[in-house]
């Protein structure tokens, strides 16, 4: 039996396409609010809380056998196997900013977490086609903390191990701005984290090497 292990909004966005709901119709079937719904297209990279996860384990549930096996093929995934197709994920791209300002890093901490997955972040967006993701990067960055940055060069690329989607991460100069919640529904807070206590709110086994790596060059 196929079934998401754990949804994250860009499994959700793809159940949403293969019902072909609109962003009004598939919040009223999983009985959500609307701006949870955009909530997954902005932000692709989220993990809905412990009992919207089950909404959606249902709603997937609830579908025909054509629906199914069409939400499979979309997300990746073989009806058959249950295995990940990296091509299908790496449709979707994230950019993810990593914004220094002296001995700090700039982190967001995300609404609606349950324990599950990630829950202190760094500034992030969905590429679109035809965006630069630097431009996503700072762009992003503004909107969710008010804060200007230059991005100045890529750190890498990968697919998150939690999420399975294919992040950008950029290491990006502060400008000027206060660091604020500009974001009150997806986010909790906003913070200059010390660079040497990064790994008190993320996992160091969830941070990509090459951020530990620019953090400590910065710091010499």
């Amino acid at each position: 039996m196929d079934f998401v292990n754990e949804w994250n909004g860009y499994a959700a966005c793809t159940l949403q396409s293969t019902l072909r709901m609109s962003n009004e119709a598939f919040a009223k079937h999983l009985d959500v609010q609307v701006r949870t719904v955009a909530g997954w297209h902005q932000r692709p990279e989220t993990t809905p809380r412990g009992e919207t996860q089950q909404l959606l384990d249902i709603a997937l549930e609830r579908a025909s056998k054509t629906e199914k096996a069409r939400f499979f093929q979309k997300l990746g995934k073989n009806t058959e196997t249950t295995e990940t197709s990296s091509d299908d994920v790496q449709a979707l791209k994230v950019s993810i900013a990593i914004v220094v300002r002296d001995d700090k890093v700039l982190l967001v901490c995300r609404r609606g977490e349950d324990g599950k997955g990630i829950n202190w972040q760094f500034p992030a967006g969905m590429v679109k086609p035809g965006v630069r993701p630097e431009t996503v990067a700072a762009r992003e960055t503004f909107g969710e903390t008010g804060v200007h940055c230059s991005p100045l060069h890529q750190l890498g690329s990968r697919l998150h191990p939690i999420t399975h989607v294919f992040c950008e991460y950029w290491l990006c100069e502060y400008l000027t701005g206060d660091a604020e919640n500009l974001d009150v529904v997806e986010n909790v807070s906003v913070v200059w984290a010390d660079k040497r206590e990064l790994t008190r709110f993320i996992p160091a086994d969830q941070i990509f090497p090459p951020i530990l790596e620019a953090l400590e060059a910065t710091s010499e």
